[in-house]
């Protein structure tokens, strides 16, 4: 199994989210890896850590969250593995509730997300977002 992590989704990826049946209430179960050092795009210095830069992020994003009646449900740093192997593990997770596939997608293209994602892209080395729903 090969394992990739991302900042964003993929073209299909994204295809997937808006063309099927939207079912209700989703989990999105948020696996990350951050940086070691922030690393902006706009090319600032800092001295934040990667970890530090994404709080900065999720710190403005719970108001965004409510917006689109989403919540944050647990958030974990990640401390080991009990079972399976991996090359690397991540080093925090987030499950959020959102209402419906579509509430995410509008978040995501918001102009609040948009303008706090410098946060996330500077401190996150990549992540992997799994889609759950409950039976």
């Amino acid at each position: 199994m090969d394992v990739i992590n991302q900042l964003y989704p993929s073209d299909k990826q994204l295809a997937r989210l808006n063309t099927e049946p939207d079912t209700g209430e989703i989990h999105l179960l948020n696996l990350f890896k951050f940086r070691e050092q922030a690393e902006y795009s706009d090319g600032r210095t800092t001295n934040l850590s990667g970890k530090e830069a994404y709080e900065i992020y999720s710190k403005s994003m719970v108001e965004v969250l409510n917006k689109y009646s989403a919540e944050v449900v647990f958030f974990s740093d990640i401390t080991g593995l009990i079972i399976g192997e991996v090359d690397e593990l991540w080093d925090a997770f987030v499950i959020v509730k959102y209402p419906s596939r579509q509430a995410l997608l509008d978040m995501v293209n918001s102009d609040e997300f948009k303008a706090f994602s410098i946060h996330r892209e500077a401190g996150l080395e990549g992540q992997l977002n799994i889609e759950t729903s409950i039976p």
